[in-house]
């Protein structure tokens, strides 16, 4: 199953330090992994949300990757609005270790959205933040 993940700057540095492999552990106010189902509401989380919020960086980024198909089917599909667009597993944070063994290849960076409040140069090659561990 191929899944999309909205995540701010800090994630991403650490989705690059692990040469994006894998997703980093939650903090303890995040009980829950919520990748999505679809690239609209990827984009919608990134660049509507993230990209005015602090805690991101002022940035939104939308990952994209695969997921073993027997492994993800256990988790139900949660509609949080549109039941058309607002689409998203829900791992619990304890299981965030199992679910990265089950990314298949890279997660991959598929957009970059930046806010008016970010500080930082980007990279015009790749869009992504200069100082990025890539």
């Amino acid at each position: 199953m191929r899944l999309y993940r909205p995540i701010g700057y800090q994630e991403l540095d650490l989705i690059a330090n692990s040469k994006f492999l894998t997703f980093p552990p939650r903090l303890p106010s995040q009980p829950i992994f919520y990748p999505v189902l679809n690239l609209e509401y990827g984009i919608q989380i990134a660049k509507d949300w993230n990209t005015t919020d602090p805690n991101s960086g002022f940035a939104g980024f939308v990952t994209q990757f695969d997921i073993d198909d027997a492994y993800i089917s256990q988790f139900e599909i949660q509609i949080v609005g549109s039941s058309q667009v607002h689409q998203e597993l829900w791992i619990p944070a304890e299981n965030l270790s199992e679910f990265n063994r089950h990314i298949l290849g890279a997660i991959k960076i598929i957009a970059a959205y930046y806010g008016d409040n970010f500080v930082g140069k980007i990279d015009p090659t790749n869009n992504l933040p200069a100082t990025t561990a890539i």
